[in-house]
């Protein structure tokens, strides 16, 4: 793609300029500190996606002689036809003599071509400090779109929205640290409508953004149906002598089992946050108690099992389930641990005990006793995995980059994230029964995949609306699942 658009982040040292260069690059490398000064030089930042390169941003430092440049550029105006020479001149003027190096560092991308992006914050009352900012950046005669960023509550939009309009071709509120997907897509269409050459540009690179968020939400569909299959399927051994009393090996077993499956579904998070290019984010239960908090925690099945009022209607799991739901909300976790030991008692449980063949037979004299933890028979247990790593997948996808604190919940997730229909609930679980007969059939995880894809992209569409709405309310839906 030639004449890729290139845009300068500037603005008062402060205001978040970083943090709109991390999320419009997709890049969480970007410094980002609370303090003033922590960008210092320009430095470029590209957008690509598959390594083809679709735009780029310089993150700049702040202006801090502001008032002293613009008075040095009115002492040699030359016309208005002229004030970009004059800036030019300013720049090579001060480059190397260290009076002006954050405002030389800043104009310098913009002298060779970039189109402006000033960014103020809207949580902050608009002054006066800030017009010859403003005035500077028009005398280059570059386009110019202006962000009010609020850093904090947003109590001063209208009077910034007065001024920058003076200034500025295009004015938009974009909050960096929680500016979904298609805001962000909506502001490179309206930066391509700045400059005709930059409207094809940013038009096919909006196509390409698109097509591949698709491509990376249907990767994370995979992950996740892989996730399942695997987890459905694991199981744990341990052989023992003939004679041995397999009792006390049973609750090590059960544990070694269990650890298994939270292993197997970190890594499925690791992989789903790589995938949206989120490399460092730091996941903590305190952040995200409904998330990370113990897989088998009896919390985590009333939150994310499957709820009363639809397994006793015989919905999606059949009167078979209606033991698993009294288990899970009378008994703690007794689906998994009261009836622990299957075939020694009976129940529907976790370990079963059985023998280990060397050779023809049933090999008990010679091989001695076979204990297994797993797979688990629980028809609870998919759902409650599915679920997790659909809300999982809709905190990551709806991250930008510039957030770079611990992953975090805004409001209760079981009113952002609406609940499947039954029918669909039901044809989930057709198809976890497919993957407990036969885990590796790869046409069953495709299948599954695309289903976990239809969810995730309708979790996409959600908007910052109905999340700040969700967060207010005080009595939510009565469900046990997110998806349920």
């Amino acid at each position: 793609m030639s004449g890729r658009p290139l845009f300068a982040v500037v603005g008062h040292p402060n205001k978040g300029k970083s943090s709109i260069v991390a999320t419009l690059a997709a890049d969480d490398s970007v410094r980002i500190g609370p303090e003033a000064g922590t960008t210092t030089q320009a430095r470029r930042y590209p957008m690509r996606v598959d390594g083809q390169e679709l735009y780029a941003l310089v993150d700049t430092p702040g202006f801090q002689r502001a008032r002293r440049v613009l008075h040095w550029l009115r002492q040699h105006e030359r016309g208005a036809h002229r004030r970009a020479e004059v800036v030019r001149q300013f720049v090579a003027s001060h480059r190397d003599t260290g009076e002006f190096p954050d405002e030389c560092e800043l104009l310098e991308p913009i002298l060779e071509g970039a189109g402006i992006l000033y960014v103020v914050d809207g949580s902050v009352p608009y002054g006066p400090e800030y017009e010859p900012e403003m005035e500077i950046l028009r005398w280059t005669g570059q386009p110019s779109l202006a962000l009010v960023n609020p850093i904090g509550p947003a109590d001063h939009l209208a009077e910034w929205q007065a001024a920058l309009g003076q200034f500025f071709q295009v004015v938009r509120v974009f909050n960096a640290v929680t500016a979904e997907f298609r805001k962000r897509i909506e502001l490179l269409r309206a930066f391509g409508e700045l400059q005709e050459p930059w409207r094809g540009v940013l038009a096919q690179a909006v196509r390409l953004l698109e097509a591949d968020r698709t491509r990376t939400r249907r990767l994370a569909a995979h992950t996740v149906a892989e996730t399942l299959a695997a987890m459905l399927a694991h199981r744990v051994e341990r052989k023992l002598p003939a004679r041995a009393d397999p009792t006390g090996q049973k609750a090590a077993l059960e544990s070694e089992f269990r650890s298994d499956l939270r292993r197997l579904e970190q890594r499925c998070r690791d992989r789903v946050e790589t995938l949206y290019s989120h490399r460092r984010i730091e996941r903590q239960e305190a952040g995200l108690p409904l998330v990370d908090e113990d897989l088998f925690a009896e919390r985590t099945w009333l939150v994310f099992g499957l709820g009363r009022r639809q397994i006793l209607a015989g919905g999606a799991l059949g009167g078979a389930a209606t033991g698993a739901w009294v288990d899970a909300h009378l008994g703690g976790l007794r689906c998994l641990r009261g009836g622990a030991w299957g075939r020694d008692r009976g129940g529907d449980g976790l370990v079963d005990g059985g023998s280990v063949g060397t050779g023809a037979g049933d090999g008990r004299a010679a091989g001695g006793r076979l204990i297994t933890a797993g797979p688990t028979r629980n028809r609870n247990f998919p759902h409650v995995v599915f679920n997790r790593a659909r809300y999982h997948h809709w905190l990551v996808a709806r991250r930008t980059h510039a957030a770079q604190s611990v992953l975090a919940v805004r409001g209760d997730p079981r009113a952002v994230l609406p609940p499947l229909p039954g029918e669909e609930l039901s044809t989930l679980e057709k198809i976890f029964d497919r993957l407990r007969r036969n885990p590796e059939a790869t046409a069953v995880q495709g299948e599954l995949a695309d289903r976990i894809a239809a969810v995730f992209a309708r979790d996409d569409d959600l908007g910052d609306a109905r999340v700040d709405s969700a967060a207010g309310r005080r009595d939510p839906p009565p469900i046990a699942n997110i998806g349920a």
